[in-house]
């Protein structure tokens, strides 16, 4: 099989999954796992090695989709014990019923969680947090999740986040390097997001007023409020907020594996706040809300094992690499960062940083490019990467939130890859990439 007709095949196979659930022709995860055995198929790969790529992505998957799992059962049982229900009212006092000032909180909440470095936990905090704020107020659903995977994407690139830690592997540079310059551009992003967020809250201002919330406005039969309230425990508050900083500060800090750390806090939270009766109706109740993400993630494993074992991405990577004219060569890092964009959208952060990346900036060494200036060039494509459907967090948030992918590609694609060109015109204006 030719390195060409792979690439080809790559690109073919993630357009049509884009175009399907965009067009909601197909589910996410049917897409995930149907759509690449077919392309593989028909690409020759039938025989028993077809399975053993299939499970070689998902065992790469499985990890996450475990933490994901106890993650949402961990949340989920704190949001019945009224653990965040402060937060919610001490919000709800703030913004005063108004949608745009919810908006513009979301987003800087989202900046401020988002200092961890990982995406999942920035979901979840943002998501527990906010959720029952947005649709309390009637707010579009799809406006939660795109604030937060929006501002997620400009503090990924942070030194112990991912993106960046690859490049400085891979480029052998320091943070001060290829961090450092990027700050004015994660500034100006960030105020880029609040400003989209302010423009969605003013439409939901308009569309909704600016609510009274001086009463309960949850809308919510007598007998849903009693169960409700039957499952607090503001007894136990002060347990719960202990218990969730100590596994926040534990995830910080990599104690133990994320899986293990949710595995372990949500053991303890069913512990401290229900009989060994009441246990597994939660476990029943709020794993309801973590299948259908669990799912998805593990049939992104498929999807990825067979990219990356027909070697898909290789050649996808190969054929971006051939497409540059030798003319271009000391323009290779403006090249870079608007290849970026597409590359780490279309691939993993991994087949580009490690595979794509080093070609580049070697050949870009010829012309006396810097690899720090190549590095640089190189996270611009961040701005639009959790979009892409390669990244097993974006599932969770969509879950959490209950709307679909292509719904939040089509909302937030847009505005993420605006994102992106403000952080090359910075850096281009203050000289860290030359055209």
């Amino acid at each position: 099989m030719s390195s060409t007709t792979l690439a080809y095949a790559g690109f073919a196979m993630i357009g049509v999954f884009m175009y399907l659930i965009m067009s909601k022709r197909m589910t996410a995860m049917n897409a995930l796992i149907l759509i690449p055995i077919v392309f593989a198929i028909s690409l020759g790969f039938y025989d028993v090695k077809l399975g053993k790529m299939m499970f070689d992505g998902v065992k790469k998957v499985a990890p996450t989709g475990i933490m994901i799992c106890f993650a949402i059962l961990y949340f989920g049982i704190m949001i019945d014990a009224g653990l965040f229900d402060p937060v919610i009212e001490k919000i709800l006092k703030t913004v005063k019923g108004d949608p745009m000032k919810v908006c513009v909180g979301t987003a800087l909440l989202a900046a401020c969680i988002s200092l961890d470095g990982d995406g999942s936990t920035t979901y979840l905090v943002t998501c527990s947090a906010m959720l029952a704020v947005h649709r309390r107020l009637g707010i579009k659903p799809i406006i939660l999740p795109a604030l937060a995977v929006m501002e997620n994407q400009i503090m990924n690139i942070i030194p112990w986040g991912g993106p960046t830690a690859r490049v400085m592997a891979s480029m052998q540079v320091e943070a001060s390097e290829v961090f450092v310059p990027m700050i004015p551009g994660m500034v100006l992003g960030t105020l880029f997001v609040c400003f989209m967020a302010y423009r969605w809250g003013i439409k939901e201002r308009v569309r909704l007023g600016v609510l009274d919330l001086s009463h309960d406005a949850t809308h919510v039969t007598s007998s849903e409020n009693d169960e409700i309230n039957r499952l607090k425990r503001p007894k136990k508050f002060w347990f719960n907020v202990a218990l969730t900083t100590i596994l926040m500060i534990c995830l910080i800090k990599e104690t133990l594996p994320l899986a293990i750390l949710f595995i372990v806090g949500t053991a303890l939270a069913l512990i401290i706040n229900y009989s060994n009766k009441e246990q597994q109706a939660r476990i029943c109740a709020n794993g309801a809300n973590a299948m259908p993400v669990v799912a998805m993630v593990f049939a992104s494993g498929i999807f990825m094992g067979i990219m990356s074992e027909t070697k898909m991405i290789d050649s996808m990577a190969k054929m971006i690499l051939t497409g540059i004219p030798e003319a271009m060569g000391p323009h290779l890092a403006f090249i870079t960062a608007l290849i970026s964009l597409p590359g780490t959208f279309f691939m993993t952060n991994d087949a580009f940083y490690f595979g794509v990346l080093p070609v580049l900036a070697k050949a870009a060494a010829a012309y006396d490019i810097p690899a720090a200036e190549m590095g640089r060039a190189a996270l611009i494509g961040q701005g639009a990467h959790l979009l892409s459907p390669l990244v097993p967090s974006t599932y969770l948030l969509v879950g959490l939130n209950k709307v679909e992918f292509g719904d939040l590609q089509k909302y937030a694609l847009l505005p993420a890859i605006c994102v992106s060109m403000i952080w090359l015109a910075t850096a281009i204006a203050l000289g860290h990439i030359h055209i």
